[in-house]
């Protein structure tokens, strides 16, 4: 194991490791242990007792956090010219279709989020191949792929994100920055850990929220009691 720095040792002596802390007293936490020059990003991963190599315990869903992500969102849209405009009036950062299919096809993919309208799946549909790893594909379940581009992009713009559990049960998503006060923090980490539970599989038994854990960028991490959710 690499040497910790002097701060990290001041950080992880902060934190019990053998304690559950509430989601108000981790969200405080969290900010006293991150040291990093840049104003570091504070990730959940949620555990949960499922088996995800069944359809019938996926679990992924999508949650408008109350606070944003504090992130800068770069949106493309792909649509038809009648909703270019549309898209740029809510913010989009690259708008269009033909032009961008090619640059895709040719390696470019420096965007967050992709979306698009159900009349040009066909031809967004071909860079499955390229999009599907890096977790781009528009997907009607997410809300990428719709009519209302306007409002689609809004909603990611406000702090909408998509989340779904890995291949090894657990769910790692961003709910905010450090620079975040400790409540805005608390809250967004609420509304995505509430919106977990409401998608409980009815096909999971026992303990569905096994362990969550709060960490900002290179920091411990804190375990929360999940019945003080």
């Amino acid at each position: 194991m690499a040497k910790l720095t002097k701060n990290q040792k001041v950080a992880y002596a902060k934190v019990d490791a053998n304690k559950a802390y509430t989601l108000q007293d981790a969200s405080k936490l969290v900010k006293e242990i991150s040291y990093t020059k840049f104003d570091a990003s504070v990730d959940l991963s949620v555990r949960l007792g499922v088996d995800p190599r069944k359809a019938n315990q996926m679990v992924r869903g999508i949650v408008t956090l109350p606070h944003g992500t504090g992130k800068t969102v770069r949106v493309l849209v792909l649509c038809t010219p009648d909703k270019e405009q549309e898209a740029k009036d809510a913010g989009a950062e690259f708008v269009g279709l033909d032009d961008f299919i090619q640059k895709i096809e040719g390696g470019w993919t420096d965007v967050d989020i992709i979306i698009t309208m159900p009349s040009v799946m066909a031809k967004v549909g071909k860079l499955g191949k390229i999009l599907g790893p890096r977790n781009l594909m528009p997907n009607p379940k997410t809300g990428t792929v719709t009519n209302d581009i306007g409002k689609a992009v809004a909603e990611v713009k406000a702090g909408k994100i998509d989340f779904k559990v890995d291949k090894s049960g657990i769910i790692h998503a961003s709910i905010g920055k450090v620079s975040f006060d400790a409540q805005k923090l608390s809250d967004n980490a609420h509304e995505l850990l509430s919106t977990i539970v409401k998608l409980k599989p009815s096909a999971a038994k026992g303990t569905y929220m096994k362990s969550i854990s709060m960490s900002s960028t290179m920091s411990p991490g804190i375990a929360i009691e999940p019945k003080s959710i």
